[in-house]
């Protein structure tokens, strides 16, 4: 069985990150002050983030093709300007708090 757990509301941006910063979630672009703020070198979402906790059967069943996962499973994608050229996180990782 799967269920979907809140994981965090922040994610950090890496070293050297200049603006324009553009973040997404499961594709869909975020509004900044809306959606979420920048402090220092941190995204923080006005929502909990949530990711999907996969049993270790359902893994084994779903690595099997035996059948999917359905569950809630959000990503965060960063687009941002570091020494003039344009890069991207995909799926950062959503820390706590």
């Amino acid at each position: 069985m799967s269920e979907s757990i809140e994981v965090g509301r922040r994610v950090r941006l890496p070293g050297g990150a200049e603006r324009p910063i553009q973040v997404f979630v499961n594709g869909l672009q975020q509004t900044e002050g809306t959606d979420y703020s920048i402090h220092g070198r941190e995204i923080v979402f006005s929502r909990p983030l949530v990711k999907e906790k996969v049993s270790g059967g359902r893994w084994i069943a779903m690595a099997l093709g035996l059948f999917g996962s359905y569950g809630k499973n959000e990503t965060v994608d960063v687009h941002f300007r570091r020494h003039g050229k344009v890069e991207v996180v995909s799926n950062a990782k959503i820390m706590p708090g």
